[in-house]
């Protein structure tokens, strides 16, 4: 197929390439035809909501034997987040996630679905919706026979938490996700910490003890405890347990003659910069 072609056809439509270059070979090569072609498929009105920004949406966990999957999965607006349609988009995602052997979104948006591949039917119920839908990202992981899934998901999907504990215990696994979704601790242990991160808040600590006018070396006894109070802020298992502030997440867990292997969490749009709209001027500018 013409390069050149498939380049024209690219910047009518703003489509992909490889959806330009499947409309010129469905249609012999006819550029008008395949511009049809791609609006029949609701492929050009889908690219053309491309760069709008899509902050809301949905996350949610599918566990399918010794397997799960977390992924989040976004629109551009919370009426559309509770559309059904995009709810079974979400959960059909997850469910394909959890099943295949996947390690990058290449390999997500290439499996297959009744409409070819995810990618066309994102596309499809994109054209279909009006808003861009945007898979934004995904996890996978694997357990082992000894170990167990726990779940947890927050106000509807805009929150979930997926960990996976050492033990058999489901109760305890979907108390540790459910801490998790609540109190937002960035990492499992202490030992996962960057130490550039602990460096960085070890000097913002010294100046705001210095500032403070304490001494040099009283100021490192404070450092040292207010880093101890970090860790306890951001470590899941050094966290008080939301169910019982007397014990540690940690403490919790190993009375129960179990360990935490792993956790993820997804808040939905977390890191996504949220385009602020004046509504009138949204309106004038439709109706100039």
């Amino acid at each position: 197929m013409d390069t050149n072609l498939i380049k024209e056809l690219r910047d009518m439509s703003s489509a992909g390439l490889m959806d330009c270059k499947k409309a010129l070979e469905a249609t012999n090569g006819d550029l008008e035809k395949a511009m049809d072609y791609l609006r029949e498929k609701g492929i050009s009105k889908a690219a053309k909501k491309a760069n709008r920004i899509a902050a809301e949406g949905l996350s949610t966990i599918a566990i399918k034997g010794n397997f799960a999957s977390i992924v989040e999965v976004n629109c551009e607006t919370d009426f559309v987040a509770k559309n059904e349609k995009f709810v079974n988009l979400v959960n059909m995602i997850a469910d394909l996630v959890a099943e295949n052997d996947i390690n990058t979104m290449e390999d997500a948006m290439n499996l297959k679905t009744s409409e070819g591949t995810l990618n066309d039917t994102i596309v499809s119920l994109t054209a279909t919706i009006g808003e861009k839908i945007s898979f934004r990202r995904f996890n996978r992981i694997t357990k082992n026979d000894s170990q167990t899934f726990g779940k947890y998901i927050h106000m509807g999907g805009k929150i979930s938490s997926l960990v996976l504990i050492n033990g058999k215990e489901e109760d305890v696994a979907r108390d540790v996700a459910m801490h998790s979704a609540a109190m937002n601790p960035l990492y499992v242990r202490r030992e996962e910490v960057p130490s550039s991160e602990i460096e960085k808040e070890t000097a913002i600590l010294k100046e705001q003890a210095i500032n403070e006018g304490k001494p040099a070396d009283i100021a490192d006894k404070m450092v040292k405890g207010r880093i101890n109070k970090f860790y306890k802020e951001i470590c899941l298992e050094e966290q008080e347990f939301v169910k019982n502030s007397d014990q540690t997440v940690g403490e919790f867990v190993k009375s129960k003659n179990c360990s935490i292997e792993s956790m993820i969490r997804y808040a939905v749009g977390e890191g996504i910069e949220k385009k602020e709209e004046n509504f009138r001027d949204e309106v004038m500018s439709q109706i100039k």
